[in-house]
């Protein structure tokens, strides 16, 4: 890579298909009216096809399989006098909202904010790459803190220690981006996945029940294989080509670096320390084997569980109450008004996914009660079973098709939720659980998001690339990123692999096959 015109594009075959990408990208209409439009298709499909007799038996009835029509006047009765209730009764919208309104106070306060530069400031030099790679995955948690702060810090951060800022940045983004499958840390993402892997799974089993930490293990090992891989190829590959970009930015304007303040810090530990009491008290009150937040059997892990159903409410309430302590202690909030406009700030952040979800609702429900999401399954299982394929090579396929729609569709849940209905069932149908099927395509979602400039913060990040080297384009930063992201798509698709054969859990009440072996 060098600091001339030709370097921000790629050339040759790769220039092509990033080409191809983009003009087909750009073509593409929102993923909210994509949902319209396979609405109105599925309505189109379930008319031409409710008169033909299939001889795929429905496994929930035990019946040959029968199309309803969409279209018929009962239908369209239906759809009308139901829509609120389906809109309202969407389970991925509740749960986003919720969490949603905890984040929007830890993040707005500064409580978030603070945790992160103490985390990345108390770091060994020696271990600045993974350390800054495992704060990349942690701001998961606070949805795009990762890409607003986590990422230009970095860039600071490594140029405050002599080493190149845009290999901080790409260290960073890997690990926001590219590694947003993994995390220690549950966060709004696993039970936003799990209710649209529960709403496809009961397509072939409508008392199917999907516990919200279902992929937890799977995502916290992920974490330090990611680490581990990132660390490599940031040092090992991505630093050494840096070496001859020269740094051309204004030196008056590179960012500097700056501590948290001692009353952040403060504020810092005494939120932190009502965060822990928390813990601390649900872990109290779940422990007695009589605990309310056990299910009828006593298990604290079962989905049945009042602790597990209540994964939303805590995940909002340990972060709505550290964040508001950390914003009256440091002075952020003055009154409780300012916490009420956090949590509407936050909100409004969601004005574009409540439409989404809207058209999302409309969708799942025609595509469930035509039965076209269950012919789809078990006529696409027969065909897998016929085409005998190991199931490695099933799931594996399943991670790079999800990586391939992901250079056109950004939304982590919109994928799902189109690819969801299709490939839980599908899989379903050839004895592969929606948890392992949820696993493989968390691989598949994150590894191709770094190398899409159709991600929305994909310009920024070019943006924090051109303070440091002025030269940098799009095709510089895809460069830059191409080898995470095909080191991460093989890798971690091997990854997924091992962990399966070594039969390590996936999660809490998760399984590999369907239907599950009971203990």
């Amino acid at each position: 890579m060098n600091n001339n015109n030709d370097a921000t594009m790629p050339t040759g075959l790769v220039a092509r298909f990033l080409n191809f990408v983009e003009r087909v990208g750009n073509k593409l209409p929102d993923p909210a009216i994509i949902f319209l439009f396979a609405m109105l298709l599925i309505w189109f499909l379930s008319w031409w096809l409710s008169g033909v007799n299939f001889d795929a038996i429905d496994p929930r009835t035990g019946e040959a399989i029968i199309v309803n029509n969409m279209l018929a006047s009962d239908s369209l009765a239906t759809f009308l006098s139901s829509m609120v209730k389906t809109f309202t009764g969407f389970a991925p919208l509740g749960v986003v909202l919720v969490a949603m309104l905890g984040v929007g106070v830890a993040e707005h306060s500064g409580f978030i904010n603070t945790g992160l530069k103490l985390m990345l400031k108390v770091t060994p030099k020696q271990l600045l790459t993974p350390s800054i790679i495992l704060v990349a995955i942690v701001s998961h948690t606070a949805t795009d803190a990762g890409y607003v702060l986590v990422i230009p810090l970095a860039g600071v951060i490594f140029y405050a220690a002599g080493r190149h800022p845009l290999a901080g940045i790409a260290a960073a983004f890997a690990g926001v981006s590219g590694g947003f499958g993994a995390n220690f840390i549950p966060s709004g993402i696993d039970p936003l996945l799990q209710s649209f892997t529960q709403s496809a799974a009961q397509i072939i089993n409508p008392a199917m029940s999907i516990n919200p930490l279902n992929n937890w293990a799977f995502t916290s090992a992920s974490s330090l294989f990611i680490i581990l891989l990132g660390w490599y190829i940031t040092d090992k590959i991505i630093e050494p080509r840096l070496k001859n970009t020269p740094l051309d930015g204004n030196k008056e304007d590179l960012p500097v670096f700056e501590d948290a303040r001692s009353d952040e810090k403060r504020a810092f530990f005494i939120a932190s320390a009502v965060m822990v009491a928390g813990l601390a008290l649900l872990a109290f009150v779940s422990a007695p084997a009589d605990s309310a937040m056990r299910s009828a059997d006593g298990s604290l892990t079962n989905f049945r569980s009042p602790l597990m159903q209540s994964i939303v409410p805590l995940i909002f309430l340990l972060f709505w109450i550290p964040g508001a302590v950390y914003g009256f202690t440091v002075g952020t909030f003055k009154s409780s008004k300012d916490m009420i406009d956090a949590m509407s700030k936050a909100m409004s952040g969601m004005a574009y996914y409540i439409v989404m979800a809207f058209f999302c609702a409309l969708f799942i429900a025609a595509f469930s009660k035509s039965n076209l999401g269950a012919l789809l399954a078990i006529e696409g299982a027969q065909l897998l079973k016929a085409m005998q394929l190991p199931s490695a090579v099933t799931v594996v396929g399943i991670i790079f098709l999800t990586g391939f729609v992901n250079l056109f569709v950004g939304s982590s849940s919109a994928k799902w939720a189109l690819l969801g209905p299709v490939f839980v069932p599908m899989l379903m149908q050839l004895g592969i659980s929606p948890d392992l099927t949820q696993a493989a395509y968390r691989v598949g979602d994150s590894s191709s998001n770094i190398i899409t400039p159709l991600m929305p913060y994909f310009p920024l990040v070019v943006v924090y690339c051109q303070k440091y080297v002025k030269g940098t384009g799009i095709g510089t930063l895809i460069a830059m990123m191409l080898p995470y992201s095909i080191a991460f798509m093989i890798g971690w698709s091997l990854f997924l692999l091992g962990y399966w054969a070594l039969g390590i859990p996936l999660g809490l009440d998760a399984s590999y096959i369907y239907p599950a072996v009971a203990p």
